[in-house]
Formats: C-alpha cells, structure tokens, sequence
C-alpha cells in the first residue's frame, strides 16, 4: 500500500476531525454507547488479559472482526469451526457496536478467547491495540474495511482476509466515484471471499486481480437449524401472553417508515376478524417507544416483550413490541408468518434465511438489494413473495391466514433453499487454514534462510 496515499488520507481525516469536533462532542455525550464505547476504540482502554498474555498461547492469534450484530450472528458458525480446527492458535474477536458487543459475548463467550472493540481508524488507536494483539492472521467479515488498518497489517506482514465479502449496489456505485482510493485500499486484501458472482464481478470491476477473488457462498446458510421444541415454543407463548392456537405475524428488523405500513394491514386484517398476534421487532431497539406509540395511537392494545413475563400479571396484547436484542431466532420459530424489514424502504433489507431456516413462509419489500441473490433464491423457488406496498402486504398475509395449505408449502420451499446452499463455511475455513499454513512454513523457512547466513 502506498505511503504517500495513507499519508495523505491521514492528513485529511486530522483535518475533518479538528473541523469537526464541535460537532461530534455533543453527539458523543448525547450517546450512552458512544461514550461507553470511545475510549475502548481509540485504545485508551486495556484490552482482554488473553491479548499480548506472553506464554499464553502456541502460535500467534488469528484475529476476527465484524462490524456489529448482523455480521457477528454470521460469523458464528465460521468461529466455531475454526477453534475446532486451529486448537493451537488463540482466536480474538472483535466489533464495532457496543450491540454487536453483546451479542458477542452471548454467542461466542467460551470458545474465542477475548472480545473487544475494533480501534477507531486513527493511526495511533490502530498500532496500540495491533501492537498488543499481534495477529498472525486477519479475517473481516462482511464489512469495515479501513485504510489504516490495513496498511499496518500490510507494514507488519500479516495476511488479511475479506470472507462473506459482498458488494451491494448501493456501495458498489459509491466505490465507483472514488475508484482509484478504493482499488489502493483494497489491495491490502490477501483474498476476497465472496458471497456471489455478482459480487465478485463487482470487486473485479473495482480493478481487484482475479486471482485473489473466490466464490465462496454466503455463510449465512450455515447457521444453525436446531429447531426448537414444543415445549420451547409453549414457554415463550406463555412468556408473551399469546394463547395457545392463536396465529402469529412477525416482522422482523422493521425501519422507520415501514412500521405505520404493518400498522395499517394489520388494522385490515382485524377488520376481517382475524385472531392474530403481530409481533414487531424493530431493527433498533431505541426505536421500541416510538413503534409503541404508533400503534398505541390507533387504539390497539400495544406491549413490549421486557413487560411480558410470566411473573407479571400482564393482559394479552394484540401487537407485541420486542425492545431487546438477541430473541429474533426464537421467534421466527414461533410465527405462522414471517416479513423480513428494510425492504419496503430505502434499506437493501435483512436476513430472509432467519425464517426460512424454521420453514416459515417469508415476505420482504421491493428493496432486498443486500441480499440479493437470496431473495432471487427464495422467489423462484416459490419459497417467499415480494410486495411492493401495503395492498400487496394486506393480500399476502390474507392469503397465507385463509390457505394454511398453501403457507406450509411456502415454508418447505424456504427451508429447501437453506439447506441446499449450505457448505460455505467449509470453503472460507479451507482458506483461513491453508494461508496460515502458507504462512507458518513460510516464517519457517525464512528462519531457516537467516539461521544459514549466519553461519
């Protein structure tokens, strides 16, 4: 990577800083999370006691990073599989979120052997906390790609990886403007493992060498499909006060815009007197208040899931708002029908495999333009239905309510779909293992070379 570039781009974000510190000091103390997570990220923080422990490990550690929530739930399954791979190198991972924070923690507490918070992109915050991991290999997932961070991986010698790699529209035509910055920064990439053939096009385009781009699939196939049992199932209907029978909709990782949408096809479908439960999980949990009030205003009888459980004596809601993070899965298991959010506005949407991995039946928006190539999947194998507007949602949800026939058929579609494009976690740890291995021999040998010039 160019000293000159990284120079360069440091200069200019010293300058957006300083110009901008008026204004990001009021956000920074307006924010509980931001003030909670800002001295971990610029490295003011100690890291984990398993970071830079001496003697603590075999071999160096093989770091991974994702952003925040969406792309630590991915990347589970991979962690998972290389610990049991790699027993000999310690795995830390990292996030950005104080969210993905969490979710880290419950998902991956006990097999990585620390969790942190991913330095900010300034050149100080990086080498401290660089300096005490000190990785043998790097894997991103997804996401979060930063120039400073990678220049001093490619200072230090150290292999980085791209797995899960996607390109969505959106920022595919933003890397375009800018295309001579983003071909530098993404040269620091060892490989690109991408989820498509669209996206490793679009990395192509972005003039990354073929040889370092691999269709790999998308890891999230491979998340778990451990179905939950009956007695789970009737747990977390009494916990929600949703009496035994009763239908369940469930839109998941709603934005703004998208909930007075829900709102108004379920008031429809009220009116058709349907006995249905409508169960909201915005995409942001600090949005729960404001969802409430939305349905509230309406005159339908509103509760949040923290409200809901079985020790309170709560009445039955007819729309049940989740304001906590991690419940997503359980409940996908527990609908009749699921929508998946961020499609019906300007969001590329979310995960539809979430349901489809319990065999439901699943609805999203016309924008699904992040996952894509999964929501073609799911069209064609007549395992979901795209809407484009509230009238087309209302028809959905009537038609799925009035054919339960016709509704499992959608969720065995979907579930084929998931099972069928498993094996991407295979692939990426093939990857991760063989460079490590690549990587190792080659430390081994170049200790050999300077051991017999010193003779």
């Amino acid at each position: 990577m160019d000293v000159g570039v990284i120079l360069f781009y440091n200069i200019l974000s010293f300058i957006a800083a300083v110009l901008g510190l008026p204004l990001i000091l009021p956000v920074v103390a307006a924010s509980r999370k931001l003030r909670r997570t800002l001295p971990h990220r610029l490295g003011f923080r100690r890291l984990p006691a398993a970071a830079g422990r001496p003697g603590f490990r075999k071999k160096g550690p093989v770091w991974i990073h994702a952003l925040s929530v969406g792309e630590v739930l991915s990347a589970v399954p991979l962690v998972k599989a290389l610990k049991n791979k790699i027993g000999n190198h310690d795995i830390f991972f990292s996030v950005s979120t104080q969210t993905g924070y969490e979710v880290a923690g419950r998902c991956l507490t006990g097999i990585v052997d620390a969790i942190f918070f991913y330095p900010y992109d300034l050149a100080f915050s990086v080498r401290q906390v660089v300096k005490k991991i000190d990785p043998e290999l790097v894997v991103i997932v997804e996401t979060d790609i930063w120039p400073n961070f990678l220049h001093e991986m490619t200072r230090r010698k150290v292999p980085v990886l791209l797995v899960n790699a996607r390109l969505s529209k959106k920022s595919f035509s933003g890397y375009k403007r800018f295309a001579f910055f983003f071909r530098w920064m993404f040269s620091g990439l060892l490989k690109i493992c991408a989820q498509s053939d669209l996206d490793a096009e679009r990395f192509r385009q972005m003039g990354i060498p073929f040889d370092r781009i691999i269709v790999t699939g998308n890891v999230k196939f491979d998340q778990t499909d451990e179905p939950f049992t009956d007695d789970q199932n009737q747990q977390l209907r009494q916990r929600l006060k949703i009496a035994s029978g009763k239908k369940i909709w469930l839109a998941g990782s709603t934005h703004e815009g998208e909930e007075a949408v829900i709102r108004d096809v379920f008031i429809r479908l009220q009116r058709s007197h349907y006995d249905l439960t409508l169960i909201m999980a915005p995409r942001d949990p600090r949005r729960t208040a404001a969802v409430a009030r939305l349905f509230q205003q309406a005159d339908i009888a509103t509760a949040l899931v923290s409200d809901l459980s079985i020790e309170k004596e709560a009445r039955p809601a007819g729309v049940i708002i989740v304001d906590s993070i991690g419940e997503l899965r359980g409940l996908y298991a527990l609908a009749d029908i699921a929508f998946v959010g961020g499609s019906l506005v300007d969001g590329g949407g979310h995960n539809p495999l979430e349901p489809a991995a319990f065999s439901k039946p699943v609805l999203f928006g016309s924008d699904m333009s992040d996952f894509i190539a999964i929501a073609r999947l799911l069209l064609e194998s007549g395992g979901g239905l795209q809407v484009h507007d509230a009238g087309e949602l209302f028809a959905a949800v009537h038609m799925l309510m009035e054919n339960s026939s016709k509704a499992d058929e959608l969720g065995r579609n979907a579930y084929r779909v998931f099972c069928r494009n498993k094996g991407a976690v295979a692939r990426n740890l093939e990857i991760i293992v063989n460079e490590l291995s690549d990587r190792q021999s080659s430390v081994r040998h170049d200790g050999r070379r300077q051991q017999l010039e010193s003779v």
